[in-house]
């Protein structure tokens, strides 16, 4: 009996690595989600920490719970590329609601929930009943959703409701609530998929949609059922986004649809149909957190932080895709066979590559360097602006100079994603953290736990509400509309038509140069704005915003831009007429701008310095860091560069 149990410890022993070796073959995401965390932890001491785990948790939630609804679609061979929109307008319709109109706030929740219900009956309708292909009929709806957002909020976030805001806060002073609400709403979605009969009708459809209808299954039907489903998880989404940035952005989860797909397809499931689980969805979501927030980490640069993400989810997909195949043997050729064992080695040696290939690119993009100095942390709204970037440049001479380890990065004009960006300096104790808020409204949470860290925290170019920082370093953008205003009326002789192209709402800058405008043209009654339109500071929206406005307005004689990007579209729209009948006048003194001058196309530019905020918020973060006082507010004066003096302008 003894020497019989001896024998079955070895066969447990086996039996128990034999279990988990098919359990990490038989789920490709979590064999992926291991490595990602055993390569961060083994290149960042600052990532397996409790703070910083709950803080991937929290970044995951909103991918998570989109995810989840969008699980129910590609199970059932669907796509529903509207969450992200819906998610914004669900959490528009709640604060529009409840702050602007005093709509009870349980009864602005039930409306949200009813608007995200709502928009996904209608994609079922559409797909069900109106016969059109899932991804046209969805496509549709994400810009419906978004403009609809913008339209109920006029363009500008929306302050939360008190109550409601408190899901973006922590129960007991360590739990997340939006951890809690995307493991509450994970444990639904299995719940959904495996035990309900709508869940075993997803299933049905996405294996063979015709089959399903022949053995009795009210197909159409169940289609609004699966779409309404997933519009309620959108809903959900927003509402914990909002919580998160306490203000509805009409912009919010931008481009969080393909998240939230990735995410299903990394968990397991197949575009195909037929195939997923919630279990894998949640795990294909940590992924995409863990990646962000260890790249953010190590100091990885913005732009290559793109190619990283794509490069790894693409290998999370191939090994599953593997895996799968090798699970696909036949009988005659299963795991115990010469077949099987070669497909179960190539899947061990594609999980190398993949362990190989994320270790060492992360390595290799390291930016960190390991010593003593300060580390610094910038979060800029976004570098696909030449300002910014300047501001960047500007940043990391000063802490070269000062020997600071300083850490860039770029929130993609995502409210959200910056949010993350500065929970991640935050949680890994940096010394001080300096900020450029995608939103002014929305950085505030974030700053407030970095306050409350003891983590000085320094504004650049536009200011934080709601939030303490320790200097606000900026142009003078209400005194530099102004000048823009006056320069443009002085050009045209005190009269004429003009527009205006007005930057990203919700921004200080925008708010700060359209007040400049407005107080600057009072002197000027014989200027008349023919329209006002946000164009984003984007240069290719300022195309299109102009080349629309020259339909109603072919007569305009003037452009008064909020920033040079926007300016340098309008002159592409405008043609032959920028700088001979029309006069376009932008702001930054960009290089680009500058040339544009110089070339005579940009009438003038009302000039900042980028590279000058960059190196002074540097220097007031080192004086706060070693608690020296620094001024409230640092102001770096603004200049109207013209043909006559551009030559003379340094910059």
């Amino acid at each position: 009996m003894a020497t019989d149990t001896l024998k079955s410890k070895p066969g447990a022993q086996g039996g128990a690595t034999a279990g988990l070796r098919r359990l990490l073959l038989d789920n490709g995401a979590l064999t992926a989600l291991i490595v990602l965390v055993i390569a961060m932890s083994a290149l960042s001491g600052d990532f397996l920490t409790t703070d910083n785990l709950l803080n991937v948790g929290v970044q995951a939630a909103v991918t998570a719970i989109l995810a989840f609804g969008v699980t129910f679609v590609i199970v059932s061979a669907g796509i529903d590329l509207s969450v992200g929109s819906v998610a914004a307008l669900s959490a528009t319709v709640l604060a529009w609601s409840a702050t602007s109109h005093g709509v009870p706030v349980v009864l602005a929740v039930v409306l949200a929930v009813a608007t995200g219900v709502a928009a996904g009956l209608v994609n079922g309708f559409l797909i069900a009943y109106g016969k059109l292909p899932p991804f046209i009929a969805t496509l549709a709806m994400l810009s419906v959703g978004r403009g609809l957002s913008l339209v109920v909020s006029g363009g500008s976030p929306i302050p939360f409701p008190d109550s409601v805001s408190h899901l973006g806060d922590t129960l007991g002073g360590w739990l997340p609530v939006p951890v809690l609400v995307m493991v509450v709403l994970g444990l639904v979605a299995a719940l959904i998929l495996g035990r309900t009969y709508i869940g075993r009708s997803m299933y049905a459809i996405g294996g063979n949609e015709e089959a399903a209808r022949l053995s009795g299954l009210r197909v159409k039907k169940q289609k609004l059922a699966i779409y309404a489903l997933s519009g309620l998880f959108a809903a959900a989404a927003g509402i914990v986004l909002a919580a998160r940035l306490s203000s509805a952005q009409p912009q919010a989860a931008d481009g969080y649809e393909l998240d939230a797909i990735a995410a299903v397809v990394i968990g397991g499931a197949s575009l195909a149909g037929g195939t997923g689980k919630a279990s894998g969805t949640l795990i294909g979501a940590l992924i995409l957190a863990v990646l962000r927030n260890g790249l953010n980490l190590l100091s990885v640069s913005a732009f290559w932080q793109q190619v990283v993400i794509g490069v790894v989810i693409a290998l999370a997909v191939l090994l599953d895709t593997v895996r799968r195949k090798a699970g696909a043997s036949t009988p005659a050729a299963g795991a115990g066979s010469p077949g099987g064992r070669r497909k179960q080695a190539a899947t061990y040696v594609l999980a190398a590559v993949v362990t190989v290939a994320v270790v060492g690119a992360t390595s290799f993009l390291h930016g960190g360097s390991g010593s003593a100095n300060p580390k610094v942390g910038l979060s800029l709204s976004t570098l696909n602006n030449p300002f910014f970037v300047q501001i960047r440049s500007g940043a990391q001479a000063e802490a070269k100079k000062r020997g600071v380890d300083l850490t860039v990065t770029d929130a993609q004009n995502d409210a959200s994603q910056q949010a993350d960006q500065l929970q991640n300096f935050t949680s890994s104790s940096y010394g001080a953290v300096i900020v450029n808020p995608v939103d002014s409204d929305a950085a505030g949470p974030a700053v407030r736990a970095a306050d409350k860290a003891d983590i000085p925290v320094v504004a650049v170019d536009r200011g934080v509400n709601k939030a303490k920082t320790e200097t606000l370093v900026a142009s003078d953008n209400v005194a530099g509309g102004e000048l823009a205003a006056k320069t443009v009326a002085e050009k045209l002789g005190g009269s004429g038509k003009i527009v205006i192209l007005q930057g990203q709402a919700g921004t200080s800058a925008a708010r700060e140069r359209a007040e400049g405008f407005a107080e600057g043209l009072k002197a000027y009654p014989g200027i008349k704005v023919l329209a006002e339109q946000p164009a984003d500071f984007d240069r290719t929206k300022g195309l299109d915003v102009m080349s629309n406005l020259l339909q109603a307005h072919p007569d305009v004689e003037g452009v008064v831009a909020a920033n040079d990007e926007m300016a340098l579209g309008a002159i592409k729209a405008l043609g032959s007429k920028a700088g001979r009948s029309v006069a376009v006048v932008g702001f930054d003194g960009t290089p680009d701008g500058l040339k544009a001058v110089k070339d005579g196309t940009l009438y003038a530019s009302v000039a900042q310095q980028p590279s000058q905020l960059g190196r002074i918020a540097v220097d007031n973060a080192l004086r706060a860091l070693d608690g020296k006082k620094v001024d409230a507010t640092v102001k770096v004066p603004v200049k109207v560069v013209t043909r006559k003096n551009v030559a003379g302008f340094a910059g």
